[in-house]
């Protein structure tokens, strides 16, 4: 799996309101594999799953998701992306929606746990990503 991590970092300083322009502030790149990693190690896992056809969380996503939220609430620079998987039986528009519903189910939970919202955003995979059967992945960004 492909990662990287950008985060930009705007910086308002006292005084900016002057005449003077500021050069703008250079991206700061934080190395997303040791973050996957202290995600991993710290809350168990980064993938929860649902029943088939489901899109109820259920305890065991609910316990991985209390440890991610402890985590996500740790490192508030961090943003991550949801993704929602379906069954690959389903139709693709089916399955789109129920990849969809998956993910805000979780995006949901987590920001219930204090996650501000803005850490956290959702895509649906549906089933074009096969090999994650009812799943949904939290991923470092």
């Amino acid at each position: 799996m492909r990662s990287t991590l950008c985060l930009l970092a705007l910086l308002m300083l006292p005084g900016a309101a002057s005449a003077q322009r500021r050069p703008p502030v250079a991206p700061v790149l934080v190395g997303i594999d040791a973050l996957r990693a202290d995600l991993l190690a710290k809350a168990g896992a980064d993938t929860v799953y649902f029943g088939a056809g489901s899109v109820d969380l259920g305890p065991p996503a609910k316990a991985v998701l209390a440890a991610q939220a402890q985590w996500f609430l740790a490192h508030p620079e961090v943003v991550a992306r949801i993704e929602g998987y379906a069954e690959a039986s389903d139709t693709r528009d089916h399955a789109l929606a129920i990849g969809a519903s998956r993910a805000e189910q979780v995006r949901n939970y987590l920001i219930l746990l204090g996650v501000p919202a803005v850490q956290l955003s959702t895509v649906s995979w549906g089933k074009e990503r096969p090999g994650i059967a009812r799943a949904v992945t939290v991923l470092v960004r």
